[in-house]
């Protein structure tokens, strides 16, 4: 009875116990926002350029028309493409 005694309490005591998830803390890493997907082209001045906006066509005041690449990396917004 005695060793049925001393086994009960030894096998409460070796029980696993659930182990919390660590909590996050102010100093880990930032979360990554998804950039956002863009394709080189060549502009007509020779150098290439990263744009995030589709191509469009437009038409200049001498009746012409130029392809034009939108919202481009850098203070351009519009770069006319070499065709």
């Amino acid at each position: 009875m005695n060793f049925l005694a001393t086994f009960l309490v030894a096998m409460s005591l070796a029980a696993p116990r659930p182990i919390p998830a660590p909590q996050p803390t102010s100093h880990s890493q930032p979360v990554r926002q998804p950039q956002p997907k863009g394709i080189w082209y060549l502009a007509e001045n020779g150098h290439a350029v990263y744009c995030f906006g589709p191509v469009r066509m437009l038409q200049q005041p001498d009746g012409g028309i130029v392809r034009v690449a939108t919202f481009c990396k850098g203070e351009q917004i519009m770069v006319p493409l070499k065709d």
